[in-house]
This record gives structure tokens, C-alpha cells and sequence, in this order.
């Protein structure tokens, strides 16, 4: 199968969304997990916390708490990020292509791709909160956590399970807009790198990188709130509202902007990552399925050296009428992976009755390779 093909194989099946979709989330996080790392950092509101570069940031992260700090909760994300990716790729697929399908018009469109990106982002949130709540537990200074499960449970003990969704309605503040604009920078940003819709891994990548990037820096003041209500580091917020007004109170205006640096560093490859990663699996999925969809093309077999004396019998046994063929070929039934394939080929006469079923009426030749 070319390239060319990609756009135009049949991409609604669920499974090669969702498969798709986890690898993508999971590469994604996994690769750009350090600088997330340094985001969650920067990002503190303690006043104890030096504001560093990114570089500077990390490279104290390592040389104080080990080589392996800014990698600490990890797993969370892994058993995270791949259910929440695999729901969200999956759901604005379908969507997309729903809406896209009842509307007679392509103005209407990119309005199309941001409203598929909200209602996905519903789904992605559910799943992905708790695992961001644990992951920024341990991502943050002096973290008293020793690994994933101590933190679940030390947090379920002492906050409940409130505390695991603390931060829904702030995710979902943040990550609505984050991903309309994204959803919308991509397709649109395809147009311009991929016009002919095909399987492009560079156009991909750039066209993810420009929407990483455009979406972490507008809703950047939203994530630092986000870092707040999961982290509880320093001063406790109890809402949005609350968690507004203490970033205000604690940093001021440029409060809302820390750790923009690393945000967009974090996204920009990530998002590179994430759109490539999906693209890649699902154009290899549908391209597998799309092969063992292809029947085998029968080939065309009238009367020949071995059923010619059918033919000859048939035409002699009706001298007092005039007997004309129409070959008529059934579709081929391809069993190749196990027996290799049939291919049924039959000919009728002119007035075959196909409801009486004559057997003196019909020639079958079958080929069996």
C-alpha cells in the first residue's frame, strides 16, 4: 500500500484508534517526562524555590536528589496515559468523522475539530486526573513519597478520594481551550505542511509541534492553578477560584506565567511525539487490515483444455437449438493463509432459469491454487 493511500483506507475501526492512541499517549509522556519534571518545579509557589532556567532547574534536580529524580512517578503516567489517550484518539475520531460526514460544507469544519477536542477532552481528564495528581506528588521538591503505591495510598488516607479529582474542574478549564486550539492548529497547520492528506511523519511532526506550542503558551496560567490544587505544596487551595487568588497573592501577575519556558518545551516535542506516534500506528494498523481484507483476484477461466469437452457435449446435445454462453464469475474466496485460495468461475446459458437450478445449464470450473 503507498503512502498515498493512508487518507483513503477505512480508519473508523475502534481497536486501530484506541491501540494507536495508547502508544502515542505513552510514548509521549514517557519521552518528555523530565521536562515535565522541571515544569512541575518551576512552577512551585514555595518561597524557599530559586527561579531558574530550565537547564539550571534540572541540572540541580540531578546533582541534589540523584540522576533518577526527574524520572520519579513514571509509572503513574504509564498506567495513566495509555487508557486516557486510547479513549480520547478514539472518541475525537469518531466524532470528527460523524459531524464532518452531516455537514454539506467544509466552513463549518475546524469549528468541527475544536468542539470533537472538547467532548474527547472529558473522557481523557476522567482517566488522566488521579495519575497526574500522584505523578506531581512525587515530582515535587522534597516529595515524602517513595514510590507510586505509598503515595496512592497516603493520599486516599489522609485527603480521600476527593483529592484524587481536586483538580477536575481546573483540568478541564485548562485543557478544554488547550486542546480546541490544538485540535485546530493541527488540522489546520496539515493543510499548509500536508496537502495531499497522506502519510507524512515530518508534516505530522511539524504540524504537532506548532500546536503544542500555541496551546501551552495561552493556557499556561490555568496549569500553574492545575500545579497548585494537586500539589497543595506550600499554601493549600480548595478550588479554582481559590487556587486564582493565592497564585495572584503569592507571585503576583507574573505568578500565572512561571514555568511557561518549560511548558512549551515539554509540549512542543511532546506533542511532535504524541501526533507522529499515532499517525505512524495507525496508518501500520489500517494497512494491515486493509491487507487481509484484499480478496484474491480470481482469474477468468471459460473452457479450456480440461472442461472443453463439456462444452462440446453441451453443444451437441442441442442441435435443434442455438445455445449461447455467458460467462458469469462469483467473487473469489480467499483462504490463502491456511489452504490457499479458491476461485469459483461458472457459466450459464442464455435462458437459465436460476430459480429452477438446471443442472444442464451450467458449466463450474473451479481453480484451486
Amino acid at each position: 500500500m503507498n503512502f498515498e493511500d493512508y487518507e483513503t483506507l477505512p480508519t473508523s475501526n475502534v481497536f486501530t484508534h484506541m491501540t494507536a492512541g495508547a502508544f502515542a499517549g505513552v510514548m509521549e509522556h514517557c519521552l518528555m517526562y523530565p521536562l515535565d519534571s522541571v515544569k512541575t518545579r518551576m512552577q512551585s509557589l514555595l518561597p524557599s524555590t530559586t527561579r531558574d532556567g530550565v537547564s539550571r532547574t534540572l541540572f540541580k534536580m540531578v546533582q541534589q536528589e540523584g540522576i533518577f529524580r526527574p524520572v520519579r512517578g513514571m509509572p503513574a503516567v504509564v498506567v495513566g496515559a495509555g487508557p486516557a489517550h486510547a479513549f480520547y484518539f478514539s472518541s475525537y475520531e469518531y466524532l470528527k468523522e460523524t459531524m464532518t460526514r452531516h455537514t454539506s460544507t467544509t466552513r463549518y469544519h475546524t469549528a468541527i475539530y475544536g468542539l470533537s477536542g472538547c467532548i474527547s477532552t472529558l473522557l481523557h481528564d476522567a482517566i488522566m486526573n488521579p495519575a497526574e495528581v500522584v505523578k506531581q506528588r512525587m515530582q515535587m521538591y522534597n516529595s515524602p513519597y517513595n514510590s507510586v503505591i505509598q503515595c496512592m495510598r497516603q493520599v486516599y488516607k489522609l485527603e480521600g478520594i476527593r483529592a484524587f479529582y481536586r483538580s477536575y474542574t481546573t483540568q478541564l478549564t485548562m485543557n478544554i481551550p488547550f486542546q480546541s486550539i490544538h485540535f485546530m492548529v493541527y488540522e489546520a497547520a496539515q493543510k499548509i505542511t500536508n496537502k495531499e492528506h497522506k502519510y507524512n511523519p515530518p508534516a505530522h511532526m511539524v504540524s504537532g509541534a506548532m500546536a503544542g506550542a500555541v496551546a501551552a503558551a495561552i493556557t499556561t496560567p490555568l496549569d500553574v492553578c492545575k500545579t497548585l490544587l494537586n500539589t497543595q505544596e506550600g499554601v493549600k487551595a480548595t478550588g479554582l477560584v481559590h487556587a486564582i487568588k493565592t497564585v495572584y497573592r503569592v507571585g503576583g501577575p507574573t505568578g500565572y506565567f512561571r514555568g511557561l519556558q518549560a511548558r512549551i518545551l515539554f509540549q512542543m516535542p511532546g506533542t511532535a511525539i504524541c501526533w507522529s506516534t499515532y499517525e505512524f500506528f495507525k496508518y501500520l494498523l489500517t494497512k494491515n487490515r486493509f491487507d487481509e481484507m484484499r480478496l484474491v483476484a480470481p482469474s477468468t477461466v471459460l473452457a479450456e483444455t480440461d472442461s472443453s469437452h463439456y462444452l462440446n457435449d453441451l453443444i451437441s446435445s442441442s442441435s435443434s437449438e442455438k445455445v449461447s454462453l455467458k460467462p458469469r464469475e462469483l467473487p473469489a474466496m480467499s483462504g490463502a493463509g491456511l489452504y490457499g485460495s479458491i476461485s469459483f468461475n461458472t457459466m450459464h446459458t442464455a435462458d437459465t432459469n436460476f430459480t429452477s437450478r438446471r443442472r444442464d445449464s451450467t458449466i463450474l470450473d473451479i481453480n484451486h491454487t
